[in-house]
């Protein structure tokens, strides 16, 4: 339960890099006054829950539809996430296209797009929502501990985004920088052992 609970926060931490996100924020915001960005942060917390919740309690049963075993989603994932790392440890992590930088930079809110999807509830979070709860299902309470965690991690980021302007000067680039790069071979480390996992599996599988 206790390592349940470990790996799902420094999952989702890594994946959601809140410290890497209080730049990009000030970035899209940090014109606008205080009052709306916290406003814009609250929101942008709020639906990256609902997306996250969602993935977490329609995740495993649509892969189930699909007819994809668990396995071969933490393969794909491992290597989705392995690619999110190596962006992170070089510091080519673009959380968003060029086309999608300009709309946002012309939204007068932009707590749903860009800010909860994708740079809080992007491909990597909801992939590493999926599956932690595929995995909790054999601890007890152990899909209400991966929402814990999600919860916590989601606080997380809030704090950075509304401190994001003291954060980022008080880092700044390159300390942003180093932050993402750790991270980024933490969030490496993770995702071979996802992929590790599911090749064994399926190796022990095809043995037996």
């Amino acid at each position: 339960m206790t390592l349940l609970a470990a790996k799902a926060l420094l999952t989702l931490f890594v994946v959601m890099d809140p410290v890497g996100l209080a730049p990009v924020f000030v970035a899209l915001a940090g014109g606008r006054p205080a009052a709306d960005q916290v406003r814009m942060a609250r929101r942008a917390v709020r639906v990256a829950g609902g997306v996250l919740l969602a993935f977490a309690l329609f995740g495993p049963a649509l892969l189930e539809y699909l007819g994809i075993s668990l396995d071969a989603f933490r393969v794909a994932g491992g290597l989705l996430l392995l690619k999110i790392a190596v962006d992170m440890v070089f510091a080519h992590r673009e959380r968003e296209t060029d086309e999608e930088k300009a709309e946002a930079s012309l939204r007068e809110d932009i707590s749903v797009f860009p800010l909860a999807i994708p740079l809080l509830a992007g491909p990597g979070a909801m992939t590493s929502v999926m599956i932690l709860t595929a995995e909790s299902r054999d601890v007890p309470g152990g899909f209400f501990i991966v929402l814990g965690a999600v919860v916590a991690v989601l606080l997380l980021a809030y704090s950075a985004l509304v401190l994001a302007s003291r954060l980022a000067r008080l880092l700044g680039r390159t300390g942003v920088n180093v932050v993402t790069r750790v991270l980024g071979v933490l969030l490496s480390a993770l995702a071979v052992q996802y992929i590790a996992d599911g090749v064994l599996d399926f190796l022990a599988l095809a043995l037996g």
